[in-house]
């Protein structure tokens, strides 16, 4: 929100609750009032009402006065839980150890991110050869309460020349600042309005970009959906940046992704009308006055170049490969009928890299990697030994490097580093973390169960070893299920803090995500999003009946589109948890394509215009539209962020404001909105550390838990 001229503290405080204590210790919630208005639209010849469409505009008094009341209830109501501080303060301890991210070499330079432990932002480190350790880039210093994060990081091909991108508040919008690397010295004026974009050098001569026009409304919540590619050559103003690509009213592309290759032979562009799919073409920069050739002039794959060996390609396609391959075509005849195999696809989703002149292809068996390691020709060189079961990220390093690293984790494991020799196959452990954390004392196994159609969804369950099975285990049930993302295991310092708690994490991989390929993805996308849905239940239901835990201790939790996916399942089965945390989520179906990019999510929805069958199926599970006045709902804790110009905090404010309408019972609905903060990304510790206190204190108070277990830490 930005700060106004007109004094709001009055009204905030006439707006904010109050709070009192029941003899059983329950927190009684008196709710600001939320006006509302008489806004209808029409869809189809039906009349929807939006009584809180006035909470869309970010910018007047009344929306922020609102916000003001909401924070103040949620605080007061959050500092009666007798266990926030000491939740805190584990999670300050827990967190408080060195981090470190995969080196790599750029110039004379080897380059990588750290964290003492709890600075606020990783600071970027290198040094010369077997020289000392410096300070390269510190986004601490950026800004004074450290909400201004480092995005971005793109080198020349010698290092001698960074451009990297920061984020303000934790907006999408970017600025771009350009170093001379030896020097750390800024060398021209900070490029703004940035957007949604990768930073590609052309030599050392300047960069490809891609943005929107500003809006000419609200920067956080106005449409922008006509994305373009730009040059920008060094030494020159912004204003006088080349168009590229894109901008023509009869072809508009709402995401345009650039990169130049390794050699700087050639030029990608990657149009896009949606989050899924995408056009793919090239252009010769070795050739003067070259134009663009498409590759493939449709968006029915999601296909990319990740190598090139002079004008020979290599194209990572699900093009009729719904698991993916890689094939090989020359540059002078690049369309699909010229294909070649280099590694085919087989019955697992593969996500490859490419590093020191070979790929890597990292397979998803059932979201667990696997890692095989080919040279260019298809030949099959070994498998990568890997520590154990979980998910193994990187292998990737520039063709000629020696060396490359890659991070292993799972829910119980915190990433380490291991350092690959690609010759010989040899791993070793690079680095290891020193946290007081003892992942022996936990569990970590996949189960199948049944969802509602018969599909079987697997999911892993990670607790305390020993843990009794008699159903009443506070348990997360967290999920995402959509736009072909995969759920992979991961460690996580807040589900390690639950963990300790006595506390169960269960994820789920829900069909719309992409453990198992396109079909997966599609299983859960418009006319079948409800099959999320219902493997979110069916994921719940298995639960109760093995007994981990019961719907008195079960947590739903996602956020963006797994907020949507905790705002359906709690309207449709308001007795299936305890608590719901639905975080900067998808809440308002009918209009989510009216905000920012928001329109290139049809794909996965579909909008309310496309069809009367679309605007009903949109209206039947739509969150916000399926609060009911008299229904028991879970105890809710929504999150959102001020700056969250991705998912605009509008859906979160409307939801709230349904719920604390028309909810019965004594369940609490609070909101909870994060000032300077966006859809996530970037988001300081220290506030993140506060944000993760106030959840697990809200859902753990909620399950009628007085204190907490002591020395948990010690198990």
């Amino acid at each position: 929100m930005k700060k106004l001229l007109i004094p709001l503290f009055t009204a905030a405080l006439l707006f904010a609750c109050k709070t009192d204590k029941t003899e059983n210790k329950a927190i009684i919630v008196n709710y600001p009032p939320t006006k509302t208005v008489n806004t209808v639209d029409t869809y189809f010849d039906t009349d929807v009402k939006d009584p809180y469409r006035w909470l869309e505009d970010d910018r007047s008094a009344e929306t922020e006065a609102w916000v003001q009341a909401q924070n103040e209830c949620a605080s007061n109501y959050l500092k009666q839980i007798p266990y926030i501080n000491q939740l805190k303060e584990r999670l300050s301890k827990l967190w408080n150890y060195e981090k470190i991210g995969a080196p790599f070499t750029e110039g004379d330079y080897t380059y990588y991110s750290k964290n003492d432990g709890l600075q606020n932002q990783n600071v970027i480190y290198r040094k010369k050869g077997t020289g000392t350790d410096e300070v390269f880039i510190d986004p601490n210093t950026f800004s004074e309460n450290a909400t201004t994060s480092l995005d971005a990081l793109s080198f020349t091909k010698d290092g001698s020349l960074l451009a990297y991108s920061i984020s303000e508040g934790g907006s999408d919008w970017r600025k771009v600042i350009v170093l001379n690397t030896e020097t750390k010295e800024q060398i021209e004026d900070t490029l703004i309005d940035i957007k949604f974009s990768s930073i590609s050098w052309y030599k050392k001569e300047g960069f490809y970009y891609s943005s929107y026009d500003k809006p000419k409304g609200s920067e956080l919540s106005a449409k922008t959906d006509q994305h373009k590619v730009y040059y920008h050559k060094l030494g020159t103003p912004q204003s006088e940046d080349s168009l590229i690509y894109g901008g023509k009213p009869e072809e508009k592309h709402r995401y345009i992704s650039t990169s130049v290759t390794e050699d700087n032979r050639f030029l990608i562009i990657y149009p896009r009308i949606s989050t899924s799919g995408r056009k793919l073409f090239i252009k010769d920069l070795s050739a003067k006055n070259s134009k663009f050739v498409a590759i493939l002039n449709h968006t029915d794959s999601d296909s990319y170049i990740i190598e090139n060996e002079g004008s020979k390609l290599f194209i990572v396609t699900n093009l009729n490969a719904p698991n993916k391959k890689i094939v090989s075509v020359d540059a002078s005849n690049p369309t699909p009928e010229h294909w070649v195999d280099v590694i085919p696809e087989t019955e697992f989703v593969l996500n490859p890299s490419k590093g020191s002149g070979y790929f890597f292809a990292n397979y998803m068996v059932d979201a667990i990697s696997k890692v095989k390691q080919y040279d260019y020709q298809g030949t099959f060189i070994r498998d990568i030994e890997l520590p154990g079961l979980g998910t193994a990220d990187g292998f990737k390093s520039k063709s000629k490097d020696e060396v490359l690293y890659y991070i292993f984790t799972n829910y119980n494991t915190p990433s380490n580093i291991y350092e690959l020799n690609p010759e010989t196959g040899e791993t070793a452990l690079f680095w290891e973390p020193s946290i007081e954390f003892n992942s022996d004392a936990y569990e970590s196994n996949q189960v199948f169960y049944t969802s509602k159609d018969g599909t079987k969804i697997p999911m892993m369950i990670t607790h305390k070893k020993g843990l009794k099975l008699d159903g009443t285990n506070p348990t997360i049930l967290y999920a995402y299920g959509g736009f072909n993302i995969s759920l992979t295991p991961s460690f996580s310092i807040t589900n390690a803090i639950w963990m300790e708690q006595g506390g169960i994490l269960a994820v789920p991989n829900l069909r719309g995500g992409g453990e198992y390929g396109k079909k997966w993805h599609d299983a859960g996308t418009q006319l079948k999003k409800q099959n999320v849905f219902d493997d979110f239940i069916a994921a719940a239901e298995y639960l109760f009946t093995k007994q981990y835990t019961t719907s008195n201790y079960l947590a739903i939790r996602g956020g963006s589109n797994g907020g949507l996916l905790v705002g359906a399942v709690m309207t449709q089965r308001p007795d299936l948890a305890q608590v719901a945390l639905p975080a900067v989520g998808v809440l308002d179906m009918l209009r989510y394509h009216t905000f920012t990019a928001g329109a290139g999510w049809a794909y996965d929805y579909g909008t309310a215009e496309d069809s009367k069958e679309m605007f009903e199926y949109l209206k039947n599970y739509s969150p916000v539209h399926n609060v009911k006045t008299g229904v028991h709902y879970p105890a809710t804790l929504i999150t959102t962020g001020d700056h969250d110009d991705r998912v605009v905090p509008a859906h979160s404010f409307k939801f709230a404001a349904e719920l604390q309408n028309k909810q019965t019972g004594t369940n609490p609905t609070l909101i909870r909105i994060e000032t300077d903060a966006g859809h996530g990304a970037g988001t300081p510790v220290s506030k993140t550390i506060e944000q993760y206190a106030d959840i697990f204190g809200f859902t753990l108070f909620n399950m009628g838990i007085q204190e907490l277990p002591t020395n948990t830490h010690k198990n």
